[in-house]
């Protein structure tokens, strides 16, 4: 699904940018405004909106500075993940208004960190986009030959998805995590890039599992930011193991570092694929939630939407 990214500029600002040791990575911390803003288009009938409401965890701190949110809306958490997103229920009167998420956030780098095997086992599971089937398990099998630990296992199937797959938006299909799409296609952004591992894995019992945000640039102080950035973990040696593999492709000097760490410049909205809410959407659970999903008389429809951020502190 596309969306509008609407370009909106900060006054300039004399904060200083926290020197990037690599491009685009910023180790150690980072603290920055991030602003999440919607404007609905003319409100025809029945419609509803849901939209991710970020969350402190141990890796980010965030403050809700402001939420702008001119009609009716209630706060819910989705089943599975425990994720806060806002429900807003837009009347005609409030065609063209602007939902604006306003965040303070302390985010820091994040490597492998422990967690329990009972936590792990919920992520073998299969999701709509992303099945646990005889194909993946044969390719993952392959990519893994001779490889017994989980970690040096996960490392071959994160090498086979950098060396079959390729960063490409261009046709249809990319974008929407479908793990069969990227499989045969073999191009895709990251949620395919990302969904092609997750399968690979826990095809073979390797738990794994997806978030979705963005990425704050490095090499600026604000600005507007282009869209969404996901990635995944996978479970091995009692510890969740972060890993970004599109941004690897990218970066191939990166790969090492991207294998088994989020730099501190990312901003992180939910986790998970297959949200179940309440209220529901009339198209069924969300697949994953970044950008607000607006339904109109049983019907998508595409908002415009802008991700800002400015940077705080030096």
């Amino acid at each position: 699904m596309l969306f509008l990214i609407v370009p909106v500029v900060f006054l300039a600002s004399a904060v200083a940018v926290p020197a990037a040791e690599e491009p685009g990575i910023i180790k150690g911390s980072d603290q920055f405004e991030f602003v999440y803003r919607v404007k609905l288009p003319e409100i025809k009938g029945d419609a509803r909106v849901w939209l991710p409401l970020a969350k402190t965890d141990a890796f980010q701190t965030v403050t809700e500075e402001e939420l702008s949110i001119p009609m009716k809306w209630e706060k819910v958490q989705d089943r599975d993940y425990a994720n806060d997103i806002c429900v807003l229920y837009p009347l005609p009167a409030d065609s063209g208004k602007t939902i604006e998420l306003r965040y303070h956030v302390v985010r820091k780098e994040k490597a492998a960190y422990p967690a329990t095997g009972a936590d792990a086992a919920r992520y073998l599971r299969p999701e709509k986009l992303v099945p646990v089937n005889e194909t993946f398990k044969t390719l993952a099998l392959k990519a893994v030959a001779e490889k017994s630990d989980d970690l040096e296992r996960a490392k071959a199937l994160y090498d086979h998805v950098m060396g079959r797959m390729r960063y490409d938006k261009s046709g249809t299909g990319w974008g929407r995590g479908d793990a069969v799409y990227a499989c045969d296609v073999r191009t895709g952004n990251c949620s395919d890039f990302h969904a092609y591992f997750i399968a690979l894995a826990r095809s073979i019992g390797i738990p794994a599992r997806f978030a979705i945000g963005a990425t704050i640039p490095a090499d600026k102080n604000e600005g507007t930011i282009e869209g969404y950035h996901c990635w995944s973990e996978f479970f091995a040696n009692g510890r969740w193991v972060p890993v970004d593999i599109s941004e690897a492709w990218k970066n191939p000097k990166l790969a090492d570092y991207y294998f088994g760490h989020n730099p501190a410049n990312r901003f992180e909205l939910t986790k998970g694929r297959d949200l179940v809410v309440d209220p529901e959407p009339a198209s069924g659970p969300i697949n994953f939630l970044a950008y607000p999903l607006l339904e109109m008389n049983g019907e998508i429809v595409k908002p415009e939407t802008t991700f800002m951020f400015r940077r705080i502190g030096a």
